[in-house]
């Protein structure tokens, strides 16, 4: 199987579960963590820019990585899985959670 196929599955079953699971609009945590480079965290950071995001950051113990937190209000689970995948084509080598 190849990534798309398998990245389009796993959005697809998000989808469902966040439906299941919570009434929209409500708030969503998403996790992100980058390698540690001021660029990509800013990056992210203008991304949920101007839509009411709470934002926060922590360095790994040794300081190799920095992981983003976003606490933000969306409207339903397609909104949420749109933010994944802009994030994801926007900042080369981020890890989403």
């Amino acid at each position: 199987m190849n990534n798309d196929k398998k990245t389009e599955e796993f959005y697809k079953k998000l989808k469902e579960q966040l439906y299941d699971t919570t009434l929209w609009p409500s708030e969503y945590l998403y996790k992100f963590i980058v390698v540690t480079d001021k660029i990509k965290i800013v990056k992210i950071e203008a991304l949920f820019d101007n839509i009411g995001a709470v934002i926060n950051t922590t360095e790994s113990k040794n300081g190799k990585y920095t992981s983003v937190s976003v606490n933000v209000q969306m409207k339903n689970p397609d909104a949420v899985i749109a933010k994944y995948k802009e994030v994801a084509e926007k900042i080369e080598g981020v890890i989403s959670l």
